[in-house]
C-alpha cells in the first residue's frame, strides 16, 4: 500500500465530534502516519432533499475509495438515543460492496462519540458503531487502561473509545485519550501492513 493513511470518518452536527476527530488525527500523525478526515452528508426526512456533492465548508464527504484504501479506520458520531446518528448509519448501510469484496478485512478500527449529558449513552453508541465494523471483518481496538487519562477523567473517555460531553471544550484528559487512541490505531495499522 503506497502512502498508508488512517481514515477518520465522522458525522458532526454541532462540531463536538469534529473536535474529537481533530485530536485523533494529531495522535495518528504523531505515530508517523497520515490522518485523512472525511465526513458524511446529513440525511433528510424529506425524500426530495439532496446535498451538494462537496460540502460548503469543512472536511469532504467520504467515498468508497477512501474506505477501501485506508490502512485503518476511526469512526465517529454524536449519540442519538444511545445509538449512532442516522447520517453515519445511512452511509455505512451503503457499504455492502466493500463487505462483499472483503475490502476492510483485518484493518484496525475504533470508534468515538460525543453526548450532551454525562449519562447520554456514550458506551452504547460506541458498541453500536462497533457492530458494522466487525461485520466488515475489521479488528476493533479500544483504549487500554494503560492510558492514565482513562482513570483520571471526570468527563469523557471510555475503554471502548474516545468520548466527550458537549457544552465544554475538550478536557485535558479527553485530548490525551483521543491522541492515544489515534496513535494506537496508527501503530496497529503499521504492524498489520
Amino acid at each position: 500500500m503506497s502512502n498508508p493513511y488512517i481514515l477518520v470518518l465522522y458525522y458532526s452536527r454541532n462540531g463536538h465530534v469534529k473536535m474529537l476527530a481533530d485530536q485523533l488525527a494529531l495522535g495518528i500523525e504523531s505515530a508517523g502516519m497520515e490522518a485523512r478526515l472525511r465526513t458524511v452528508p446529513a440525511v433528510s426526512t424529506v425524500c426530495e432533499a439532496t446535498e451538494e456533492s462537496i460540502p460548503a465548508s469543512g472536511d469532504i464527504y467520504c467515498s468508497d475509495d477512501d474506505l477501501s484504501n485506508c490502512a485503518g479506520l476511526l469512526l465517529g458520531s454524536p449519540t442519538r438515543f444511545g445509538n449512532m446518528a442516522a447520517p453515519l448509519k445511512y452511509f455505512l448501510d451503503g457499504t455492502a460492496g466493500l463487505w462483499m469484496n472483503g475490502a476492510l478485512i483485518n484493518k484496525p478500527a475504533g470508534a468515538f462519540t460525543s453526548t450532551s449529558s454525562l449519562h447520554g449513552g456514550q458506551e452504547s453508541t460506541l458498541l453500536t458503531m462497533m457492530v458494522p465494523l466487525l461485520h466488515q471483518g475489521m479488528v476493533f481496538a479500544g483504549v487500554p487502561y494503560s492510558e492514565a487519562a482513562l482513570s483520571a477523567t471526570k468527563s469523557g473517555g471510555t475503554p471502548y473509545g474516545s468520548t466527550h460531553i458537549e457544552g465544554n471544550n475538550l478536557s485535558a484528559e479527553e485530548i490525551q485519550i483521543c491522541q492515544a487512541q489515534g496513535k494506537r490505531i496508527a501503530v496497529l495499522a503499521t504492524k498489520l501492513l
